[in-house]
């Protein structure tokens, strides 16, 4: 029996190793809290063993699976480098990219708006860097995508940056108020008071790019106009960046008037999830209608962002795979 042991131990292949070093990377930092990081990246990678001590990390296995592992990590390490952070969502976006999406964010890896507190605002997915070429290139983009994908803070951030180039004179920021489980008659307050609330999101996006006093002063002087898109209509909306927020809460003719709104020098973006409709049964929702009407118009950009786009709360994600398995079913 101990021959048969000894023979099986000769005949066993030795493990590969493949030892990484974290270079200016702090590892608590990196593998998170009770090494959370960690085991994100160990259930990736079931065949192989990872062990980390310190700033060494060490993986034991097959050399091909090594290879895949080695070159996937180090692209985990420059995404930890330039945004100073990670977190589950991050991991599996990152693993799963290929060599030319990491390599198209590392070409077009530049400052969108330096925020507020000295935040770096930039396209955190391939998919927001290909939303931000996109208003770069032509002057009406659809985004679409679900919730948390940065659709409309990618927006609101380029709106700013050309508006502090003087690209643009002014931001305009709408919504459809859509009355999504709520009657805004029984809400208090004046109209502003009742309308506040379905803009708030615009607002966030725009307290972390710009101090609150520029802000209001801008908001006081029309600099920046946050509206219902029912204040639109009649308007013509030149030398400015336009940006309708969940798009699929309009209806037909709601789309028709905003984007007809177009003016000189101006620039239309419209976001929107085609999976969160609130409008009543049997409407038909103006941002699905528009993206198959004006697919093949030129210079008018459609992109679709996904779930690998989410940057809320790792839950986020979960959450809406949640919803689309039971979706599917029904």
């Amino acid at each position: 029996m101990y021959f048969q042991h000894f023979k099986n131990n000769l005949n066993r292949k030795p493990l590969n190793e493949r030892v990484i070093e974290l270079v200016e990377i702090t590892p608590k930092d990196f593998w998170g809290a009770q090494d959370v990081h960690l085991e994100a990246i160990k259930k990736y990678y079931p065949k192989l063993k990872i062990v980390a001590r310190g700033t060494i990390v060490k993986a034991y296995g097959e050399e091909e699976i090594l290879d895949e592992f080695e070159t996937r990590f180090r692209r985990l390490m420059q995404h930890f480098t330039r945004f100073n952070s990670i977190d589950e969502n991050v991991i599996l976006r990152v693993l799963e990219s290929s060599s030319q999406e990491t390599q198209y964010m590392q070409d077009s890896d530049k400052i969108l708006v330096h925020g507020v507190g000295g935040k770096l605002i930039k396209a955190m997915t391939p998919n927001q860097q290909k939303l931000v070429d996109y208003i770069h290139k032509m002057d009406m983009v659809f985004a679409i995508g679900p919730a948390g994908t940065g659709k409309t803070y990618t927006g609101v951030a380029m709106a700013v940056k050309a508006l502090k180039e003087k690209q643009v004179k002014r931001i305009i920021l709408t919504r459809p108020a859509v009355e999504a489980g709520e009657n805004l008659g029984f809400l208090p307050g004046d109209m502003k008071e009742k309308l506040d609330p379905y803009m708030q999101p615009l607002y966030d996006a725009l307290r972390d790019m710009l101090p609150p006093q520029t802000l209001e002063d801008y908001i006081l002087k029309g600099i920046i106009q946050i509206a219902p898109l029912a204040f639109m209509r009649g308007r013509t909306l030149d030398n400015a960046f336009v940006i309708l927020d969940e798009a699929q809460n309009t209806t037909h003719s709601q789309m028709k008037m905003f984007l007809t709104r177009m003016g000189k020098n101006a620039k239309f973006m419209i976001t929107g999830d085609p999976g969160q409709v609130d409008l009543p049964r049997r409407t038909i929702s103006g941002l699905k209608e528009a993206i198959l009407v004006l697919k093949d118009v030129d210079g008018i950009g459609i992109i679709y962002l996904d779930d690998k786009d989410i940057v809320r709360h790792k839950l986020v994600k979960k959450i809406i795979d949640a919803y689309k398995s039971i979706e599917n079913h029904d």
